[in-house]
């Protein structure tokens, strides 16, 4: 295999299919590994036994390991949607990030990160937008990358988006309606909705939600609305 991205170290995985329907990839989900190192987690991603793979891994020095090539189905995702798109592995590009989900993530990673991700999209011509959560596809079964992660650094550098600063809440409560329309699944209960979308842009925040959750919801739903983002179902 000839990795896709410059300078990524080939470590094959057997671990992937066609993609299905013709799915070309239209979203990147980033992950976190929950393992203690970069060797357990290769382990992990490549034995077939488990049937996980991803298209990267970085680790914490920043090496990145292809392991999927990207014209490939890899298995990252499972039961995960995201706008119109219900087989998100199909129609994505799966990283791993080596943390064990209760650090912070290393410089060293988060530039290689920002090095693979703007490689990525520009190859697949995808905007900021296209950047997800395994949270954000599987609200109330999933939460990494975590609250560790440091979103608002990616969308500074045009790698993934952030509500604009101080935007004022709708004049009617629309959380729900808005949450939907910038890429939430219907089908996940109101309640891992609101927490899928504070672990991404409010970590820390509890109770029901007030005006900033709705602010901020209703920015990214008409700044950055799904159906206007060429996502495949």
């Amino acid at each position: 295999m000839t990795p896709d991205a410059k300078g990524a170290v080939c470590h094959p995985s057997p671990n992937h299919g066609d993609r299905r329907g013709g799915a070309r990839p239209s979203l990147v989900v980033l992950h976190y590994t929950a393992m203690r190192s970069a060797e357990e987690a290769l382990c992990r991603l490549c034995a077939p036994e488990f049937e996980v793979s991803a298209h990267y891994l970085i680790a914490e020095d920043g090496t990145v390991f292809q392991l999927v090539a990207e014209d490939r189905r890899a298995w990252h995702a499972g039961v995960s949607a995201w706008g119109p798109v219900t087989d998100v592995n199909s129609a994505s590009i799966g990283i791993e990030l080596c943390n064990p989900g209760d650090a912070p993530y290393a410089a060293p990673q988060m530039a290689a990160l920002e090095a693979l991700l703007a490689d990525v999209l520009a190859r697949h011509a995808l905007p900021p937008e296209a950047v997800i959560a395994h949270s954000d596809c599987a609200p109330g079964r999933k939460i990494d990358p975590g609250p560790r992660f440091d979103w608002r650094r990616l969308a500074l550098s045009g790698l993934s988006v952030w509500p604009e600063a101080d935007c004022p809440p709708p004049a009617e409560d629309g959380l729900l309606r808005d949450l939907r329309a910038f890429g939430y699944t219907a089908e996940a209960a109101p309640e891992a909705l609101l927490a899928a979308f504070r672990l991404r842009f409010r970590p820390g925040a509890e109770g029901p939600p007030g005006d900033e959750d709705r602010a901020m919801a209703a920015d990214l739903a008409r700044r950055f609305p799904v159906e206007r983002r060429g996502v495949i179902a």
